[in-house]
């Protein structure tokens, strides 16, 4: 066995040097290492094991992938045990400690030969080229710490032949010019000429929005039109929800399956729009073609939600730093099993107890040390992962709440018959008070023309507020958003700015009167249109048909969530009462809005959303 060993020393700390370095298949698609096929064998007992192929030159090799361990911010390690090829073995391990100027990375690399060819190799100094080959890439590293690269690792790839590039400067033009673009289309061009294959295969519009600086709806609506334009492709990810990993994709709603397996947990799970159906983008063929396979199947930021990834031999016992944040984290096996939910706090973060009934939690360690234990008769890959779904995820209940989407994908459809529950949506109704009296005071015409401009006004308040109209009824609307706030303030924006327009009027006013709420519904397919079902969505409507004129209808369990209270810090208190809503067999607890809504207090939330020109527009919408 031949061993090398090195460090590196940078000027940050291990928080800013890990997510870099823990990345290993960005850092081994910046070496030119090429992808490889992997291949995924289920054991008797139900866990999986991992092969894979490649071709480095003139040199076949074949291995067995070994899951990665880590701790992060702390140390990783790597093994690969091969049956073709010079080595027998190799194995990587990255330790990472604070020093007085930042971070110390020990770095070791060992390998054993499989034969005469192997030894020869390793004679020959194979360790301490690699050695040279990654310190490269560590200076970058250092570089884009110091801000002086865009990026750590760029990619040893050439560039997009003439006819490409002139291709992708006409689309880039187009969604432009469709006013979905933002002025982002340039550097989502960018992106796709120049980025690495990883940060192509799988763009998330969400996490384009916190690398720029930008919105999330605009860089949304950018993949969006970059998909009708053919610059992009889109598909709907499946996640698991053990390793949240995409194994299984749809190009379209309507070919999702009811019920997904992931063959690295081999454990089949159901779909839910709200948690892990996902629209993912990735260049078009003709534009930048990318070819299949991994560079790294199990490197600690593949899944940078796991914070510790730790084997366990039967009946072992071991202690850990790893100073897990406080919050919800879930413990369980790679291993098919069960799982335990445990919060850490003040106390201590609990020990992870293996049986061979599944995880379990034990009493809780102070001092940054996790406990484990593994009681099974058999080695198992313990995970401690946080709860928190991944954020950067842009998924079904998200994006099809989203103007844009309904928009420019309006055929997308589920199958006919098929539905999917949604943890989570909010949906504001709204109606035009006393419009067939307006009829007949002002006539057709003009009434005709109000009420389409009442519409147009409604459409860029929703939009603003990062939500979509699903349907229009006579004169009301549904209209469906992700997150209960945005609802809120779309409605809080909409009174203000019906008060607005009514307080410049000399002739006839008009009122609106609106209710909201959230919870658990399903989608549907209904008149050729994605649209939702259930209890929820009655009880929305039914409370929008008990609002007066000029009021907002809330239920409590909206009214009480947290970032709905900081947008009625800004309204005009209202009043807390009890209604009887037909079909619903108890009274149900509402918010009764009645203003006045003053139009200074409902802007947008600093993030793109309602700026001021966008409010400006919406509130005279109903002028023109």
């Amino acid at each position: 066995m031949a061993e090398h060993t090195v460090e590196w020393e940078f000027d940050h700390p291990p928080s800013a040097v890990w997510p870099l370095l823990a990345d290993t298949a960005r850092f081994n698609e910046a070496a030119g290492l090429p992808k490889h096929a992997v291949r995924r064998e289920e054991q008797p007992d139900g866990s999986v094991r991992f092969f894979a192929e490649a071709r480095i030159g003139l040199v076949d090799l074949a291995w067995e992938e070994i899951p990665v361990e880590w701790v992060s911010e702390r140390w990783f390690r790597h093994e690969r045990r091969f049956s073709r090829g010079p080595l027998a073995r190799l194995t990587a391990v990255a330790e990472l400690r604070p020093s007085a100027t930042g971070t110390v990375c020990r770095y070791t690399m060992a390998a054993e030969p499989a034969g005469p060819f192997g030894r020869l190799l390793l004679a020959a100094g194979f360790l301490r080229r690699a050695e040279r080959s990654l310190a490269t890439l560590v200076d970058r590293v250092r570089e884009h710490l110091a801000g002086r690269r865009p990026v750590a690792y760029a990619p040893p790839r050439p560039p997009l032949d003439a006819a490409r590039r002139r291709r992708l400067e006409r689309l880039v033009e187009t969604v432009e010019a469709s006013g979905n673009g933002h002025g982002l289309a340039d550097r989502l061009a960018a992106l796709i000429a120049d980025g690495q294959d990883l940060d192509v295969e799988k763009i998330r519009p969400r996490a384009l929005a916190r690398r720029w600086g930008v919105p999330e709806r605009e860089a949304v609506e950018l993949c969006l039109q970059a998909v009708r334009d053919g610059l992009l492709e889109s598909r709907w990810d499946v996640l698991c929800p053990r390793c949240r990993g995409a194994q299984l994709a749809a190009t379209a709603l309507d070919r999702l399956p009811t019920r997904a397996h992931c063959d690295s947990c081999n454990i089949g799970y159901d779909r839910d729009f709200a948690r892990n159906v996902e629209l993912s983008f990735r260049p078009a063929p003709g534009i930048r073609p990318l070819a299949d396979g991994e560079f790294c199947l199990f490197g600690p930021m593949s899944t940078p939600h796991v914070a510790a990834q730790l084997r366990l031999e039967a009946g072992e016992r071991r202690s850990v730093p790893a100073g897990l944040a406080p919050g919800p984290w879930r413990y369980r096996t790679l291993e098919p099993g069960g799982q335990a939910d445990v919060t850490v706090d003040d106390a201590g973060m609990p020990a992870v107890i293996v049986g061979s009934e599944g995880v379990g939690a034990g009493p809780p360690s102070p001092g940054g040390t996790l406990n484990l234990e593994n009681r099974d008769d058999r080695p198992r890959l313990v995970v401690v992962e946080s709860r928190r779904w991944v954020e950067d995820a842009l998924t079904a209940h998200r994006v099809t709440t989203l103007q844009a989407f309904r928009d420019l994908f309006a055929g997308e459809v589920l199958r006919p018959g098929d539905e999917v529950a949604i943890a989570q949506i909010a949906l504001l109704f709204t109606d035009l008070s006393g419009s067939t009296a307006l009829y007949e005071r002002i006539g057709d015409a003009a009434a005709y023309h109000l009420v389409r401009e009442h519409f147009a006004f409604l459409a860029r308040t929703i939009r603003d507020n990062d939500g979509a109209i699903v349907k229009t009824i006579g004169d009301a609307v549904m209209a469906a958003f992700a997150e209960p706030a945005d609802a809120v303030r779309a409605a809080v924006a909409v009174q203000a700015g019906v008060a607005e327009f009514n307080g410049r009027q000399d002739g006839e006013a008009i009122a609106i009167k609106m209710g909201v709420h959230a919870g658990h519904c399903i989608a549907v397919t209904l008149n050729d249109r994605l649209d939702y079902f259930g209890q929820m969505v009655n009880l929305a409507a039914r409370l929008q048909g008990l609002a007066r004129s000029g009021e907002v209808l809330l239920s409590e369990s909206l009214a009480d969530d947290p970032k709905v209270l900081e947008v009625l810090a800004d309204v005009a208190p209202g009043s807390a009462e009890t209604v009887a809503v037909r079909g619903v067999e108890r009274p149900v607890a509402v918010l009764r809005l009645a203003g006045p809504f003053d139009r200074q207090e409902v802007g947008g939330r600093g993030t793109g959303k309602g700026t001021g020109h966008e409010r400006q527009a919406a509130a005279g919408a109903v002028d023109r």
